[in-house]
């Protein structure tokens, strides 16, 4: 094999594919985790159901497509209204970027995840209502008793 030549060895081509699915496959699973923390997240400040939260965090990762940070002006307005209401319960971060071009200030603005608010979020107790233990009570079980007073 001559080394002079501009082709990589085949070695070469072989180790960086391996570099590359390992950084996917890493950045992939920790995306996940992230999206599950998310998930816990929402379910403790909003107090919502699984499946509510779930649904929501599939929402919030089609708008991100991915993407660690996205811009303001890609996405549609019914967005950005669940992104602002995201980013005053410290889940969603919103960055300003100005520059100047053909002499006016340009301002584009930026979303990303608050990784450690989110994890804050996810971290606490959930505060149940006093009367929350009645609504796990069947509805046949007070039938019954209603019949014995």
């Amino acid at each position: 094999m001559d080394l002079n030549n501009s082709e990589k060895p085949v070695f070469d081509n072989f180790c960086q594919i391996n570099i590359i699915y390992v950084e996917f496959k890493y950045y992939y699973f920790e995306e996940k985790i992230m999206m599950r923390i998310l998930t816990k997240a929402l379910k403790n400040r909003f107090n919502m159901k699984n499946d509510d939260a779930v649904s929501l965090t599939k929402t919030i990762e089609n708008i991100f497509k991915g993407q660690k940070e996205i811009e303001d002006m890609t996405i549609d307005k019914y967005a950005r209204a669940l992104l602002y209401e995201l980013q005053r319960e410290k889940i969603l971060r919103l960055r300003r970027e100005e520059f100047k071009e053909k002499g006016k200030i340009i301002r584009k603005f930026y979303w990303s995840f608050d990784h450690k608010g989110i994890e804050e979020v996810a971290k606490l107790k959930r505060i149940d209502e006093p009367y929350e233990i009645y609504k796990k009570i069947p509805k046949n079980a007070w039938a019954i008793s209603s019949k014995f007073n």
